[in-house]
């Protein structure tokens, strides 16, 4: 479908970047743009006048939509309608996001948090048409259709189910992450803009291991990362376990963050962004090859999502370092030192500065028990200490005639879990 672009601000100069990119990922062809600012206009959010330029921009361009990339209510949404001509959609930049998220999701958690998005975006515009419909005797208030008082209460109903299956499917997520802290792993969530790279950097990150697909100990891990140049390849989550020098951890990629999301669309998609509020440290991600301004500018909406609710240290990574100079790299650093004070540079393509992403994380993550056991030993034992090798970082291990010590660090829950196995084969010795 081809599709014109169009954008109004109050001061500056509209920027089409992003939402041109929203527009190509949904399968548009874009085929014009315009571009206005001025205060907005209550019937068409646009001035009359530049409505009546896009009118004529779809006609000589033949397009088949309007995309608008403002939240346009939906009187005004009809108002320009009725200036285009007939059979061109209007669509707005919600719409537009909705449509990509429903394009993408393709597991049953994916599907209910788009849906619940969906009814979210219609429950505000339902009530509005039966309101202002009770007062207007004509049918189809202002043409804007036949209006159903009962929309409204099965939009809350439907919500209310959606919220409802959303949280049991929570609930086993819960479980699921205690699970795998308790065998041993640390959590790592990557978050950042759509196309900063992510779904690549975790290819890098885990590239060299292949997953333990071994349901008991952390299910649901994917073997593979898609790196697409699109946006909201990852609506889902992709979780692979990646080794650092001394510890096992698991990192998740989820959906990327874009510009101007309105609050309910955020909470549409906490199940998803739990994976990050709840990790033990979050990377966030930001492509360093963005004008510097771009770059603080999504710097500031994440931390704005991530703080609100997020309980790990946040790491900020500078990607896509090799489309840059190294005396630009150091001038960002420094201009954006008050919101990424410490960042660590990276090219997820070429693998440059991987080692230290690595060494950093290590160091960021939750500090680690120190235990020593002595045990007998046994045949039992033996599996003990291969269960404390698996899900711990060995330090020294000696054996002598009839003992095993064993020196090692590893997650509080690990250590206890330890501790218990050897209380079970004998009588031992903890110092």
């Amino acid at each position: 479908m081809k599709a014109i672009l169009a954008k109004r601000v109050d001061s500056g100069t509209a920027d089409l970047t992003e939402i041109e990119d929203l527009a190509v990922s949904a399968g548009y062809d874009v085929v014009g743009r315009l571009t206005q600012t001025r205060t907005e206009d209550a019937a068409y959010h646009f001035g009359e006048g530049k409505v009546d330029e896009l009118a004529e921009l779809v006609e000589r361009t033949d397009a088949d939509a309007v995309i608008l990339d403002n939240e346009v209510g939906p009187y005004q949404t009809f108002n320009i309608g009725q200036k285009l001509p007939e059979g061109v959609e209007v669509v707005d930049r919600f719409t537009l996001i909705l449509d990509i998220f429903g394009q993408r999701a393709n597991t049953r958690k994916a599907q209910l948090q788009v849906e619940l998005a969906q009814l979210r975006y219609e429950l505000p515009r339902a009530e509005a048409k039966a309101s202002l419909a009770k007062r207007d005797e004509r049918p189809g208030f202002m043409g804007l259709g036949e209006y159903d008082e009962s929309r409204e209460q099965d939009i809350k109903r439907q919500i209310s189910e959606i919220r409802e299956e959303l949280e049991s499917i929570a609930d086993k997520e819960r479980s699921r992450r205690k699970q795998r802290r308790d065998s041993g792993f640390d959590l790592v969530a990557l978050a950042g803009y759509t196309n900063a790279g992510k779904s690549t950097l975790l290819r890098q990150l885990a590239a060299e291991l292949d997953v333990d697909e071994n349901e008991d100990r952390h299910p649901d891990l994917a073997t593979t990362a898609e790196s697409e140049d699109r946006l909201f390849t990852t609506l889902g989550t992709t979780t692979r376990r990646a080794k650092m020098e001394r510890r096992d951890v698991l990192l998740t990629d989820t959906v990327g963050f874009i510009s101007d999301l309105p609050h309910w669309l955020v909470e549409s998609f906490q199940s998803t962004l739990d994976s990050v509020y709840r990790a033990d440290l979050v990377l966030l991600v930001v492509d360093a090859g963005e004008p510097t301004r771009t770059m603080r500018e999504k710097l500031v909406t994440s931390h704005d999502t991530l703080y609100e609710r997020n309980e790990a240290p946040i790491v900020t990574v500078f990607n896509k370092i090799d489309r840059i100079t190294d005396e630009e790299l150091a001038e960002k650093r420094s201009a954006l030192s008050d919101i990424a004070p410490n960042p660590v540079a990276v090219s997820a393509k070429t693998g440059a500065g991987i080692d230290r992403l690595r060494e950093r994380v290590e160091r960021e993550l939750p500090d680690w028990q120190r235990e020593r056991l002595v045990l007998p030993l046994s045949e039992s034992t033996m599996g003990v200490v291969s269960w404390i090798h698996d899900n711990a970082h060995v330090e020294e291990e000696s054996y002598s005639d009839d003992y095993v010590t064993l020196e090692f660090e590893a997650r509080p829950a690990v250590v206890s879990k330890a501790r218990a196995k050897a209380a079970e084969i004998a009588p031992a010795e903890s110092v």
